[in-house]
């Protein structure tokens, strides 16, 4: 496995780059997300690669980041993804907003993606989700779920749980909804809500 490479840029055509390491021209494919980083032709650059065996061709990728790597390879194990959507999602979309689409269940951003339809974003959404610790670890991403979300959540979870003490539905949601919650947790949500009524 040809797991880094360092040298010469030789070529450079999207999605495709040449890079000379000591007198051998790699052919590597690379998303954009990579190519928008990567220095002009004749100077060198350090790629983290991963390759491809099959019984008609030997194909390396080449990433800029270990991130981006580790997501491409995380991307490959999903059923119907192959290296040539896993680069085009990577092109599309930063890691962090991809992981934050899966982790949100948000198909609408997904299908946004070149080649991604209704059912891959469904798909991506169920597979990658249960690997997102696991890659987000790795990657040492921040938590996956955004801060909006979290507090989203936190507010949806205040107001199951006054409707569960017995408030409507609908006056739940006032009580809630009228009130600063930035920064709260459940918790002090629904402490801060009885207080007040």
């Amino acid at each position: 496995m040809i797991g880094r490479l360092r040298g010469i840029i030789l070529e450079k055509q999207a999605p495709d780059l040449v890079l000379d390491v000591q007198g051998v021209g790699y052919e590597v494919a690379a998303p954009m997300s990579t190519f928008f980083n990567l220095p002009a032709v004749n100077e060198e650059v350090t790629l983290f690669t991963h390759l491809i065996v099959r019984e008609d061709a030997q194909l390396l990728y080449g990433f800029t980041t270990v991130r981006e790597r580790i997501l491409f390879r995380s991307l490959l194990k999903v059923n119907g993804v192959g290296a040539k959507l896993a680069l085009t999602i990577l092109s599309g979309s930063d890691v962090d907003d991809f992981a934050r689409s899966v982790q949100e269940g948000d198909t609408a951003s997904l299908t946004r993606l070149p080649g991604v339809g209704k059912k891959t974003a469904e798909r991506l959404i169920v597979e990658m989700r249960d690997r997102l610790k696991e890659v987000s670890n790795a990657m040492g991403l921040k938590p996956v779920v955004s801060e909006a979300a979290t507090l989203a959540g936190a507010k949806d979870e205040a107001i199951e749980a006054l409707v569960s003490l017995g408030y409507k539905p609908m006056e739940a949601d006032k009580m809630i909804r009228g009130m600063e919650t930035d920064g709260l947790s459940t918790e002090a949500i629904i402490k801060q809500a009885l207080q007040r009524n």
